[in-house]
């Protein structure tokens, strides 16, 4: 019975975590699919590109409420089941999965920053504000999101390791980590080659030192 439980806990999560909230809120406040423009990424950071900041603080509260959510409700109904913390754990790697390859939106997710983040504040509070404090840092300095995303996601089961010690736990954030690097690939090809977006450009705003228009071409008889 326990397993079934579990099976139940892990789909039920991914289900919640296939909601693509960038889409949705963008269809309900009348915007461009947010798959279509900038990084083409369902997240906060590319519906922020649409300079509808309403539509982008709601992306990031319902993404980040989709991991801390299931996690949460695991915690405290799980255990009268038999589902412990290392279960909860698997939760929001379920959840953070849903984001990544949503389900009812042909799979086609995001990067699964902010739905982590949820996971890992639900997990423990004290391992989420660590690493949100390294992402926060990280932004202050540089103003790319990507790079702050990218570190705070090789921190987050370090930190774990280190302060609360390994466990079986730890695999599932190791995995979530690893996912996240994985998915900002195209990012990290952007910030060594110095054509990364900075936090606030638009989308299909140029680089900085790139023209805004081609020059003309001299025409004959003209000065």
């Amino acid at each position: 019975m326990q397993t079934v439980w579990i099976v139940l806990a892990l789909l039920g999560a991914y289900l919640v975590g296939s909601l693509s909230f960038a889409v949705i809120f963008s269809r309900a406040l009348g915007l461009a699919d947010p798959r279509s423009y900038g990084s083409k990424n369902p997240g906060a950071t590319n519906v922020l590109r649409s300079g509808n900041r309403k539509a982008a603080l709601l992306t990031l509260a319902f993404d980040a409420l989709k991991g801390y959510v299931p996690v949460l409700l695991c915690l405290i109904y799980g255990p009268r089941v038999g589902l412990g913390a290392t279960v909860a754990a698997f939760v929001g790697l379920a959840a953070f999965i849903g984001h990544l390859y949503p389900v009812f939106f042909r799979f086609q997710g995001g990067k699964g920053v902010a739905t982590a983040a949820g996971v890992l504040v639900a997990l423990n509070p004290l391992l989420g504000l660590a690493t949100l404090a390294s992402f926060g840092l990280i932004l202050a300095f540089s103003r790319y999101v990507s790079l702050a995303s990218i570190v705070a996601a090789v921190f987050a089961p370090f930190y774990q390791a280190l302060i609360w010690g390994p466990g079986l736990a730890l695999l599932a954030l190791v995995a979530m980590s690893l996912l996240l690097v994985w998915r900002h690939e195209g990012n990290i090809r952007k910030l060594l080659a110095g054509t990364e977006s900075r936090l606030g450009s638009k989308a299909g705003q140029p680089p900085p030192g790139t023209p805004a228009t081609k020059p003309q071409p001299h025409r004959k008889g003209h000065s």
